[in-house]
């Protein structure tokens, strides 16, 4: 949150092979590309690096998010049209919401997401040196300041909103709950009606003095806001509207890699690829959640999703998205055309979305079609 900082977001998804029988979906990787770049831009081991869904987003940023906003109201009554996609627009630019970080249950990030110092060298983009303010609590260096935390506050900033967000007494920026706080208060700040476009750029501006930097996190924000709308279910009836609705009510379920039946939610096993475990996650893989859903609606599925592309009628990847109906499962290969590769599936939504388990560290959501790598066509069982 300085004048003139520009600040890489650090992301990537990858996509992996089925490697337990048991299993499927994709993992996050730790390498990283720039914000400025295509929102989908491949990546060397032939996945694609997606955003601008909410299942880009780690699931205790998300809370994080949304609590803020429930709280603001608290400091600033007069504000208007804090939402959490804005929070999420401004977060993903200063800080690709902490992926890579860990985020522990009370919002605690660690390591801490510290900016370089601003001493005016040039180096990160800071061309005027910023005195120290905080004697190194924040920051680590009584040298000078450097912004800290996942929305990249100055100290002396942080000092005149930080709150505490997490109810343990401290407002501390590097704390997912309080720095989220602290976020919607400053960009709320003497009442702005942040439903007026207008408004929203200034407060963007007033948070960092670029019009690029107010152009990049208004674009997350508008997909962010599109990705949050709830889809209108009210033209469909029957199986396809009970598996859908059954699909739905998962959202903001977390995932775990092996996780959930045809009853609902359960423990997975670990681990995935990425050692990524889901024997203490209660909660849905990708395969798991279609199974849940299609039971509701009668319907049984095997257990992966490679198998469950072998149920039903098969629409070819060839034939392309606009063929696929709500309701139909969406499959995702390393070799489109060869099922047995198959690492993912979601459950088609319309209008290009569907409802996903992603990867470890997200929740079911509704993600673009687009989203994931290797499109592997869909499967008609209502």
């Amino acid at each position: 949150m300085t004048p003139g900082r520009r600040h890489p977001a650090r992301w990537v998804c990858i996509a992996v092979m089925l490697l337990f029988s048991a299993v499927c979906c994709a993992v996050p990787a730790g390498n990283a590309i720039s914000a400025y770049v295509s929102l989908k831009s491949p990546t060397a081991d032939g996945g694609i690096a997606s955003g601008g869904s909410v299942a880009d987003i780690p699931a205790r940023m998300l809370t994080a998010y949304t609590k803020a906003v429930q709280q603001a109201g608290h400091y600033t009554p007069k504000c208007r049209g804090i939402r959490w996609p804005v929070l999420a627009g401004v977060a993903k630019v200063e800080s690709n919401h902490a992926i890579g970080r860990s985020i522990a249950t009370n919002g605690d990030i660690r390591p801490k997401i510290l900016g370089v110092l601003l001493n005016g060298s040039g180096r990160g983009g800071n061309t005027v040196a910023v005195a120290d303010s905080d004697q190194g609590r924040w920051d680590g260096t009584a040298s000078g300041d450097r912004a800290v935390g996942p929305f990249q506050f100055l100290p002396s900033t942080w000092a005149s909103v930080g709150q505490d967000g997490n109810g343990d007494h401290v407002a501390d920026p590097h704390n997912a709950d309080d720095a989220s706080l602290g976020a919607a208060l400053y960009l709320c700040g003497n009442g702005r009606d942040l439903t007026r476009r207008s408004q929203l750029e200034a407060a963007l501006y007033a948070y960092n003095r670029s019009h690029a930097y107010v152009a990049d996190v208004m674009g997350w924000i508008d997909q962010y806001t599109t990705a949050s709308k709830d889809p209108h279910l009210t033209h469909m009836t029957g199986t396809v509207r009970t598996v859908l609705d059954a699909a739905l009510s998962q959202r903001g379920v977390p995932y775990s890699w092996g996780g959930g039946t045809a009853n609902g939610t359960s423990y997975g096993i670990c681990c995935s690829p990425s050692g990524k475990s889901g024997a203490t996650i209660k909660g849905f893989d990708c395969s798991g959640l279609t199974l849940y859903a299609f039971a509701r609606a009668g319907v049984a599925l095997p257990r992966t999703a490679a198998a469950q592309a072998g149920v039903g009628r098969r629409i070819p990847a060839s034939v392309g998205t606009g063929a696929l109906k709500p309701g139909d499962l969406v499959f995702f290969a390393y070799a489109p055309g060869r099922d047995s590769t198959i690492y993912h599936v979601g459950i088609y939504m319309g209008s290009g979305q569907m409802i996903n388990a992603a990867r470890p560290g997200t929740s079911v959501r509704l993600d673009s079609v687009s989203a994931m790598s290797g499109y592997a066509g869909g499967a008609r069982l209502l």
